[in-house]
């Protein structure tokens, strides 16, 4: 994959972040641009010219002029200060894609950095030698501070990277380790013959300037979120059928009086999964029952919704991919170095909040259907999904599960982008919390993951009481999947086992390629 600084996509981000044997470099166009950056920059240090952060102090300190000879210490130490994060860290995965990210808006030539950094993120990279970020201490503003200073703290040799465990197992279709735990740089680099890098001026200062880590974490939460739309689409079909629902709110005449692109392309999805019509579907078809309940009725307007919400995200989240948030930056064209806020995290912290809110949201319809499912008043079957209640419970805490993560996402869906807190002597006033945010973010969306398979999971226990009677079209597909791994609760057992089951199933892909060798065509 060829570095450009422009037209970096969702799908390649996931690819980056997942695919270790895959190589990176840096374009020709790209090289040549910072070249002519970094000669712009070395020609203004040469002049005696005061810029800041390349020979000044940072934040507070940026009146504190430094000398030449010092320049190099400047931006050691201050990758060293920078680097007080705290908490669990960034998966392997999210720290490639936030390496990626990084590699990407530097390639843009506004740094006034030598591509020698760029190259060196690449090789780490292409090496898979993986810096340990940890996930706390971002407050969202000069940039994704803390974190991006241990990525640095790599680069030049100190700190710690992921390295595989001893004992490891290997997962069966990849070479890339199942386990990792994290070994000090001074230990891996040399194993790997890589040479740390030796920060110039300014560069120290552009490699934490920016809004990568909760641009990349953001990002592959979203690729989450896509995968969750087709299996709520899903679930909400197999629900529908288990509670003999009707298929006319998915009419495209509804669609067209209420032309919000998700709405229509839910209720398209909704008539592919579910096809024309069913042995269930046709049983009913006489029944005295008007209308359904709105968990069903209104899966256009939520889910579809859901999907604009996270096209919106996507598409805010490109843009910032593929973006300079450095300070200051460099147009060497126009002969000017410009001070800037372009590594504040606004933008991205608005989207990420807003999708947090809407994935929040649709997990809650699918609560209500599984609420829906369990209430012999609602579902005209067993309470509880079991043949013998009292001495079975059933699914009768597979809903309070669900319904405690929904509450859960309640708390977690409170914007962070509403918060701000002066930092730096009062000379950062305002701040973003993106990527508090992004952590958000990836919590509820693990969260509507384990809600979805509880769906999946009650659903597919209702149909079976339905018996002689069946779904149709991919619903049949996918309930006849799920039976051959999970199978009927004749009786209570440990549920969570299941619902272990079907979300890996989800996490996967499993169920979202067996849905698509079903439906053609189905639409985010």
């Amino acid at each position: 994959m060829i570095i450009t600084g422009n037209n970096v996509t969702l799908d390649q981000v996931v690819r980056v972040a997942h695919d270790t044997t895959l190589s990176l470099e840096l374009s020709p166009d790209a090289r040549q641009s910072m070249v002519k950056s970094r000669a712009f920059i070395e020609n203004k240090i040469a002049g005696g010219e005061v810029m800041y952060g390349v020979n000044t102090g940072f934040g507070a300190f940026s009146s504190v002029r430094i000398s030449d000879d010092e320049i190099e210490r400047l931006q050691r130490n201050l990758i060293r200060s920078h680097c007080c994060g705290v908490g669990n860290y960034f998966s392997p995965e999210q720290t490639r894609a936030i390496m990626f990210l990084r590699a990407n808006t530097l390639a843009r030539g506004h740094s006034g950095i030598r591509p020698e950094v760029v190259d060196k993120i690449l090789e780490f990279l292409n090496h898979n030698v993986i810096p340990c970020v940890p996930s706390q201490g971002s407050v969202g503003a000069s940039g994704d501070l803390a974190p991006l200073a241990h990525l640095a703290l790599a680069l030049i040799g100190e700190g710690e990277v992921w390295s595989e465990a001893d004992g490891k197992a290997e997962a069966p279709t990849t070479s890339v380790p199942t386990k990792w735990e994290p070994k000090p740089c001074s230990q891996v680099l040399p194993a790997k013959n890589l040479i740390p890098l030796v920060l110039k001026a300014k560069e120290g200062l552009s490699l934490i300037n920016g809004c990568q880590v909760m641009t990349a974490v953001g990002l592959l939460a979203a690729a989450q979120t896509r995968r969750l739309l087709f299996m709520a689409d899903a679930a909400g079909a197999m629900t529908l059928e288990a509670l003999k629902g009707s298929r006319k709110a998915f009419d495209p005449l509804i669609a067209a009086t209420r032309p919000h692109p998700g709405e229509a392309k839910t209720a398209r999805n909704m008539l592919k999964i579910l096809g024309d019509s069913s042995p269930i579907s046709l049983s009913h078809t006489h029944c005295n029952k008007v209308q359904d309940a709105y968990s069903l009725r209104c899966i256009p307007a939520v889910h579809g919704a859901t999907k604009d919400a996270l096209r919106r995200t996507v598409e805010t989240l490109e843009i910032e991919a593929n973006s300079s948030t450095d300070n200051p930056l460099v147009f060497a064209d126009d002969g000017k170095i410009l001070s800037c806020g372009n590594f504040h995290g606004e933008p991205v912290a608005f989207v990420l909040d807003y999708l947090g809110i809407a994935v929040s949201a649709m997990a809650s319809m699918s609560e209500c259907r599984i609420e829906k499912l369990i209430n012999p008043n609602t579902s005209d079957l067993p309470a509880f999904l079991t043949p013998q209640g009292g001495l079975n419970s059933g699914h009768m805490i597979v809903q309070v599960c669900a319904a405690a993560l929904v509450s859960e996402n309640k708390i977690l869906a409170h914007p962070a982008s509403v918060d701000s807190i002066p930092t730096s002597a009062d000379k950062e006033d305002h701040v973003s919390m993106g990527t508090i945010a992004a952590r958000k973010l990836q919590q509820i969306v693990a969260n509507a993951e384990n809600i979805l398979a509880m769906e999946l999971l009650s659903a597919s226990q209702a149909l079976d009481f339905l018996k002689p009677l069946s779904p149709a079209g991919a619903v049949l597909a996918f309930y006849q999947h799920i039976r051959s791994r999970v199978p009927f609760a004749n009786e209570d057992r440990i549920f969570s086992k299941d619902i272990a089951t079907l979300r890996e199933m989800i996490e996967n892909s499993e169920l979202e390629n067996l849905l698509f060798s079903q439906v053609k065509n189905l639409e985010w």
